[in-house]
């Protein structure tokens, strides 16, 4: 696979500034990062890919692999970046400093996970939005994707994500199920050498603390922040508290300059 794959948005903020690279769960659009974005882009230059067939991503009936798609991100890259992706995005970055070390300035899975669960469960879902479209997993996506009074609070982001994934083209969504569904990667952390936090809501049924510490323990540099108030999705639930805990690994990251 090659950069054709997924493209990277172009970058927002200070010239000059250390390059963030944002990655998006699955069945979401660029719509995830919103709430966080304005805390960031006065600080690093941001930038973005989608899944294929998600938002702006172009649509595939070709399979891939959540390697494929990191090895998409480093060959789009224009210099070395941090990165900071949530779920499926953050198993991306995973692939990415373990693929890619050179690449990797620093890492923040949100929600992720080494290993998302058993491979049934996504073939399961697979086969569902086959048969039955994207629009059959709205109801429980919501229920996981956020806290309880998110889609009260924060009506705009969760409607646009909830619409995002209504729209998702359905065999691209299959084919990230698919490639979900092969994603292991606890054996090969602990080739990770970049400075790695992984967040956790405290919420989140999806991926909870034990995903997150197990990559943190895992890697050569690696810890886990909880994030409190936060479901599956915490860049909706709490953007504050995922913005800081970001800027922060970037901050601490070996020679980063970030500005004020």
């Amino acid at each position: 696979m090659t950069a054709s794959l997924l493209t990277l948005s172009a970058p927002v903020g200070p010239p000059g500034a250390p390059l963030l690279v944002l990655g998006c769960s699955l069945g979401t659009s660029a719509a995830l990062w919103a709430p966080v974005l304005p805390l960031l882009a006065g600080h690093v230059r941001v930038t973005y890919w989608e899944l294929p067939g998600h938002g702006d991503g172009a649509p595939t009936t070709a399979p891939f692999t959540l390697a494929d798609l990191a090895d998409a991100v480093a060959a789009a890259l224009p210099e070395p970046c941090h990165y900071a992706g949530v779920s499926l995005g953050g198993g991306v970055g995973l692939e990415l400093a373990i693929r890619h070390p050179d690449a990797v300035l620093s890492l923040t899975t949100v929600c992720s996970a080494a290993r998302f669960g058993e491979p049934s469960g996504w073939e399961d879902r697979a086969r569902q939005v086959r048969a039955q479209g994207t629009g059959s997993v709205i109801v429980q996506s919501a229920q996981r994707w956020f806290a309880g009074d998110t889609m009260t609070q924060d009506p705009t982001t969760t409607s646009r994500l909830l619409h995002a994934l209504r729209e998702a083209d359905a065999e691209s969504y299959c084919l990230c199920c698919d490639a979900l569904a092969q994603f292991d990667v606890r054996s090969q952390l602990s080739r990770i050498t970049a400075p790695v936090t992984a967040l956790w809501g405290s919420l989140d049924k999806v991926t909870p603390e034990a995903s997150s510490t197990e990559i943190a323990g895992g890697v050569a540099n690696g810890r886990s922040e909880r994030i409190d108030g936060a479901s599956h999705l915490a860049t909706v639930d709490q953007p504050q508290a995922v913005a800081t805990a970001v800027l922060a690994v970037i901050t601490q990251a070996k020679g980063a300059i970030i500005h004020d």
